[in-house]
């Protein structure tokens, strides 16, 4: 009979520590979300980070902050994320990408994006292209690949900067296919921009947003996009999987991100109200204004593509013995 009372006694006492936190994560949220952007206002994220964010406030009745912390690659944003509380109130949007790769390129980083993050929602992903110069004489991806091999280092391959995603499409499309290009850093897209589309450098893998408008006019051809599906900016343009490059995919990813700990009725909550945003057809048809194709989907899917995403990025940047200068 003492067994029975102590085990009732226990089973009660558990039920009562457990229902504050049950409590709290059905009532979350009850305050305003600061919703961290990794870069300053007005770029790609921002503008996500900040279409995302009215959806999600206007569903969750609660004022949700954009703070813009800018700086080391996204570096600081994230440090900065990894800092807060893991309550629910405090979010960011950023990319894969950027945290993949983060970790060869920056010192004393005070985060892991593995350990110290969960992935909630893919809300979209940039468009990617291989990009020609018109003048060049080669139709689709395996005449250039062609071109490149008879002429190995005679095509100069434009990118943002050393160690970034453009520098490193680039490396991926050499260890994939032998291509062998000069890669030619500038300081950002648009210092290459006029360069590409008068030949002075041939080639670069790129957000097609900033070129839409000269590959309409014909100033710079797309070959190909990076991404597993055709992109709706781009219909007529095939994959690289149907140039003929399988495994071959690359992509400016906005991810939402919380903090590990945060308690798993909140990361349902925050995953089910995303995707309403992302299924909005206003939301939708601003991201593709911007160049951005809207994902959505279960958390399994995005949280699946984390340790696929760093795999492929360390590989890249360990194959290519990439290191920084």
């Amino acid at each position: 009979m003492f067994s029975l009372s102590r085990r009732r006694l226990l089973a009660t006492t558990a039920v009562a520590l457990a229902a504050p936190a049950v409590a709290r994560a059905q009532a979350w949220p009850t305050k305003q979300i600061r919703m961290i952007a990794p870069y300053p206002p007005g770029g790609g994220i921002d503008t996500v980070t900040r279409g995302f964010s009215e959806g999600v406030s206007s569903r969750l009745g609660q004022v949700i902050v954009v703070d813009n912390q800018p700086g080391a690659g996204a570096t600081i944003g994230a440090s900065a994320l990894a800092r807060s509380p893991a309550d629910g109130y405090t979010l960011m949007v950023g990319s894969m990408v950027d945290y993949s790769i983060a970790p060869y390129f920056h010192q004393n980083l005070t985060f892991d994006m593995a350990k110290d993050f969960v992935p909630i929602l893919e809300i979209g992903n940039g468009t990617v292209g291989v990009l020609v110069t018109p003048s060049l004489p080669v139709k689709n991806v395996q005449e250039l690949i062609a071109y490149a091999k008879a002429n190995p280092g005679k095509l100069s391959y434009a990118s943002s900067g050393f160690g970034g995603l453009i520098h490193l499409n680039y490396e991926m499309l050499r260890q994939m296919t032998g291509a062998e290009m000069t890669h030619v850093p500038y300081k950002g897209t648009s210092f290459f921009q006029a360069d590409l589309y008068e030949g002075r450098v041939q080639v670069s893998i790129d957000n097609v947003l900033a070129h839409l408008p000269n590959i309409a006019a014909g100033k710079v051809r797309c070959l190909a996009v990076t991404s597993k599906a055709r992109s709706p900016l781009l219909p007529d343009v095939p994959t690289m999987a149907e140039a003929g490059v399988p495994g071959f995919e690359s992509a400016t990813n906005y991810t939402l991100f919380a903090p590990k700990a945060v308690s798993a009725d909140i990361q349902k909550k925050l995953n089910e109200t995303g995707n309403e945003v992302v299924s909005d057809a206003g939301f939708r048809e601003k991201m593709l204004k911007l160049g951005i194709v809207p994902a959505g989907g279960p958390q399994a899917e995005v949280q699946a593509k984390m340790p696929a995403e760093m795999k492929r990025w360390a590989d890249v940047i360990q194959k290519g013995n990439i290191k920084p200068s």
